[in-house]
């Protein structure tokens, strides 16, 4: 028997379960990209260490080249590296465990996020979050020489971003979801409507506790060893709540009435 929560039924011809409902972690091709991209640039590794460590130097942010007092300290790459180092720090890894963690988190969140944006909204929004991590870790490390790498800032800016539509009923999150296509497509809620969501706020106090108490994912190299950048973690994550629905092409007219959670 229907309950009135139910969406409507398919009266279709019954086809074979693995038709009718794609596995959730089917990955999209913007994601599948994205992660070879990464496993593509992490064959760094393979090169002399003297190179390995040009370009960390070269494309890890490092808060002290933005320091304009300095007039005797040159860091490789330039003024360029000035601009492109708040995207290309998020390309690389420390190590296979390190992009391991990474690409974990974005089977779930990043193929949902993939299939609702299409390739060029998610790729400029994985670039968009790379950039607010760095800037929250220039702000609270102003004066550091080590390099920070890693793509975290950007999977949690994908995390929080999906937590707008995750938990809706239909989608990934929730307790009836659809195929994979369907559950990344559902409306999303409001910024205020999710901040009063149960689930999305059980969801938010969970992974500030993680990464406050033990920080996984991106790691800052240098001479004093590696260090969890976990305020590049937050920048990422609110940027990506606050400016989800700047990308988002789902339009949410029937939001506030497809809105529950589930």
């Amino acid at each position: 028997m229907e309950s009135p929560l139910d969406p409507p039924q398919d009266h279709s011809p019954e086809l074979p379960q693995a038709s009718r409902r794609e596995p959730i972690l089917m990955l999209p091709p913007a994601l599948t990209a994205y992660i070879l991209l990464l496993a593509v640039v992490h064959l760094r590794v393979l090169l002399p260490a003297e190179w390995e460590n040009w370009t960390i130097e070269v494309f890890g942010f490092i808060p002290k080249r933005y320091d304009w007092t300095l007039v005797d300290l040159s860091f490789p790459g330039g003024a360029g590296a000035k601009v492109w180092t708040f995207v290309t720090y998020s390309l690389l890894h420390a190590n296979l465990t390190h992009i391991g963690f990474n690409v974990l988190w974005l089977l779930p969140f990043g193929s949902a996020l993939a299939r609702r944006f299409g390739a060029m909204r998610f790729f400029l929004f994985m670039a968009v979050t790379a950039v607010a991590g760095a800037l929250a870790h220039l702000v609270t490390h102003e004066h550091a020489v080590a390099p920070m790498i890693g793509a975290s800032a950007s999977v949690s800016g994908a995390m929080a971003a999906a937590i707008r539509f995750a938990f809706v009923r239909g989608s990934f999150l929730s307790f009836s979801r659809g195929d994979a296509d369907a559950a990344a497509k559902v409306p999303a809620l409001s910024l205020s409507r999710a901040l009063r969501n149960p689930r999305v706020l059980a969801f938010l106090l969970v992974w500030f506790g993680v990464n406050l108490i033990f920080g996984i994912g991106s790691i800052a190299i240098g001479t004093e060893g590696a260090s969890i950048a976990w305020q590049a973690h937050i920048g990422g994550f609110f940027a990506g709540l606050f400016l989800f629905s700047l990308f988002d092409p789902v339009p949410r007219t029937n939001a506030n009435a497809a809105g529950a959670a589930y």
